[in-house]
């Protein structure tokens, strides 16, 4: 095999055309082999084979700097750059992310995640190469739905004025997860059914010099393009028209659902992990839709990931009360303010990893005008996305200190609906809700809380020397040390569900120093900033003493949850102990 023969970029540029085809089909092999075993990123890397092969074989990385938007279709790219061994070898198959990685490879520029960023950063990267006096190219790899996003357009923007060597790749195969919506992909779709000639082209209004390929999967095309525009003085936009899937029957005719996703049948094309009906995203949807189909003021708006809350056949069903404003997560914030302005009932679903985006559109548009909208936090959780540049845990210091949001912690199912059907009727203030991570929680018992009395919390259970408070996902952590120390302790622990995050209960804090001499808190998130801090701090003139239980403040990176939490003493076992050695140290009554 060619492919087991490729050590580096060096290796692609010393093949001949047919040897360049065959490499093409070996790494498709390779991929579509290694994906339907261990679950990635399908339709975007089978998409863009050839590209990967043709920019490695005319331009010379590291030298020349390649920055990809997102960084989810660099598989191939990985392949060709000393690592291919993670897709030839199911036993190496963990040794790479999934996307770029500097610590991986001189050939990765970023550690990338999110959207949008690759122009920008390309910018950056080329103003450092001419203040050196440096000729190197920057190719910056974009795909036509990373383009709903805003930084895209500064970077575009910025780029042009810098007005040196800048060669932008939009990848365009007419899908981001789901469709495409904007004007920009009007302009898209007219360029590709002009062959790029129309004279109302986006791209050249700006200052580009502007090439288009119709078939960005011909290899000797690519490459004979790439070559006409490799070491241009000025900024370069070559918009190029693939295919998401190509090579795999079931992905080239369903782009959303190979998209992404776990472990699939390369003859049937069905995903193999089982899927439970039951499921907080499914509680969601069907309370949504039939609250919807009673109150057409109510719209859900989501940024791009539109399946996290309604599938295609739904979207259709709710006609215009939903809105993908494509992978645009600061317009989608800003929008739901609007929305929520002039008398609508926004919902916003997003994650977690993705809300991080909008710090600003929270702080300044929604929470400064005080708007009603909901946002519901997805994947908020250790248990959530796992790479470094996905993780959710740090929604808790995010949001709970910005003035005017209301920012709830159901622990199951009947709380969740309950603070969902609530924030969307009442009309005082911003509302987020920590979806649940995890299997569905069902006590069978309505939630009979009054939401309008805020920062109220839940004592579920009385005891005396220490209080558990569970925050959220870590509620049942608190359930199961408090029958720890009751069964094997002799120690009948209060056990706290503190459903507002975003204020503290501080009549509650202070009924507990009357028989109590220990606080422990427990939040599925960092530690640093969040809520256990924030009760370590009202309590810190007072008697009692506080344990913090949470996550360290790092970029954690493709971890095992148990391990992860073990690592950071977040186990029953551990925070046993702790309190024990604070009872013995003290002599402490509990």
């Amino acid at each position: 095999m060619i492919i087991e023969k490729i050590e580096s970029p060096k290796d692609v540029k010393k093949l001949t055309n047919d040897e360049l085809n065959i490499l093409v089909k070996e790494a498709r092999t390779a991929l579509l082999e290694k994906i339907s075993r261990h679950g990635g990123h399908n339709g975007p890397n089978l998409g863009v084979v050839e590209l990967t092969v043709a920019m490695h074989y005319v331009f010379q990385s590291p030298v020349d700097k390649f920055v990809f938007d997102v960084s989810h279709q660099t598989y191939i790219h990985k392949m060709l750059t000393g690592r291919k061994e993670a897709f030839l070898d199911a036993a190496h198959y963990d040794d790479v992310s999934g996307y770029t990685n500097p610590k991986e490879s001189e050939h990765d520029l970023f550690t990338i995640g999110h959207t949008s960023t690759s122009l920008s950063l390309a910018n950056g990267v080329a103003k450092a190469r001419d203040l050196k006096k440096e000729t190197s190219n920057v190719v910056a790899v974009i795909g036509d739905g990373s383009l709903s996003g805003g930084l895209a357009y500064e970077g575009l923007n910025n780029i042009v004025e810098q007005g040196t060597n800048t060669i932008v790749i939009v990848n365009d195969n007419d899908q981001s997860i789901a469709e495409n919506y904007g004007g920009i992909y009007k302009n898209l779709r007219t360029l590709r059914e002009t062959n790029g000639e129309a004279a109302d082209n986006f791209f050249k209004a700006l200052g580009f010099d502007y090439y288009y390929l119709e078939d960005g999967n011909d290899l000797e095309a690519l490459i004979s393009v790439l070559k006409q525009v490799k070491d241009k003085e000025h900024p370069v936009l070559l918009h190029i028209h693939t295919m998401k899937g190509k090579g795999f029957k079931f992905a080239e005719e369903n782009h959303e659902k190979f998209h992404a996703g776990g472990p699939f049948s390369l003859e049937t094309g069905e995903y193999l992990q089982a899927t439970n009906p039951l499921t907080y995203n499914k509680v969601t949807t069907d309370f949504l839709m039939e609250k919807m189909k009673n109150d057409p003021t109510i719209v859900t708006v989501n940024a791009g990931t539109p399946m996290l809350i309604f599938n295609q056949a739904e979207r259709e069903e709710v006609g215009q009360q939903f809105v993908d404003v494509g992978i645009a997560e600061e317009h989608a914030a800003t929008m739901a303010t609007g929305l929520a302005k002039n008398g609508a009932k926004p919902v916003w679903a997003v994650f977690s990893t993705f809300m991080q985006r909008t710090y600003d559109q929270i702080s300044h548009d929604l929470a400064l005008n005080n708007q009603a909208a909901t946002i519901l936090v997805y994947g908020a959780s250790v248990n959530g996305m796992n790479d470094e540049s996905h993780l959710g845990i740090f929604d808790i210091p995010f949001l709970s200190h910005i003035p005017n949001l209301v920012y709830l912690a159901p622990t199951n199912k009947e709380e969740y609906l309950a603070m969902l059907d609530w924030s969307i009727d009442q009309t005082n203030h911003p509302v987020a809700i920590r979806v649940p991570v995890g299997p569905l929680k069902e006590t069978g018992i309505p939630d009979e809380t009054d939401y309008e009395n805020l920062n109220k919390n839940q004592v579920t259970q009385t005891g005396s020397g220490v209080a558990l408070i569970g925050v959220g996902n870590f509620y049942s952590l608190a359930e199961e040390v408090a029958e720890n120390l009751e069964k094997k302790h002799q120690i009948k622990a209060t056990i706290i569900n503190p459903k507002f995050i975003s204020e503290l209960d501080t009549d509650l804090l202070d009924s507990l120093e009357t028989n109590h001499q220990l606080v422990v808190t427990m939040e599925d998130g960092i530690i640093s900033g969040g809520y256990g801090q924030t009760v370590a701090s009202y309590l810190g003139n007072t008697h009692l003493k506080v344990q913090n239980y949470g996550l360290d403040k790092a970029f954690h990176d493709r971890y095992k949850a148990t391990e992860l939490l073990a690592e950071n003493g977040v186990t029953v076992e551990n925070i046993c102990s702790q309190i024990l050695n604070v009872s013995r140290e003290t002599n402490l009554s509990m």
